[in-house]
């Protein structure tokens, strides 16, 4: 059975030469040891050091050779946005106060996983709330900063 040990982080390993495509939800991103099958069927051990979050992109490197390319699958998730920044920052801070994880996409508009509950609670906050299939990245938060993804704040 093909044994990954390490990975190597979107943008630095050539994705055209992948082997295959490992298509993975949010929850099933975040693993350390555990078999594994990729888009075709073939299996793999994933045996890192660490727990690990995958990210959309990474490479998976197998033992003897080759790399899988990680993708992030389509989920149910509600996209969040206010009127003003001001709005969105409210917003944000309700989430967190849930711990509730959410990816910023680029427009300022917010990403979480599908949930009834929070969505009605965004919508009595004045939010426009759509519901899509995409794939989710939540922030890695405050206290488990990524190296690979780290962005100014200033």
């Amino acid at each position: 059975m093909r044994r990954v040990l390490t990975i190597a982080r979107a943008g630095s390993w050539p994705v055209d030469s992948a082997l295959a495509t490992v298509t993975l939800g949010f929850h099933d991103r975040h693993r350390r040891r555990m078999r594994m099958t990729d888009d075709s069927g073939e299996a793999f051990l994933l045996d890192l050091e660490h727990a690990t979050v995958l990210n959309d992109g990474d490479g998976l490197i197998v033992e003897n050779g080759g790399t899988l390319h990680v993708r992030a699958a389509a989920e149910a998730v509600l996209e969040v946005r206010g009127r003003t920044p001001a709005d969105i920052a409210r917003l944000a801070w309700h989430l967190g106060n849930r711990h509730t994880p959410v990816q910023v996409l680029a427009n300022g508009t917010l990403r979480l996983h599908d949930d009834p509950v929070l969505a009605s609670m965004l919508e009595s906050l004045g939010a426009v709330v759509v519901h899509r299939q995409a794939p989710f990245n939540a922030e890695a938060g405050a206290y488990h900063p990524h190296p690979d993804h780290q962005e100014s704040l200033s």
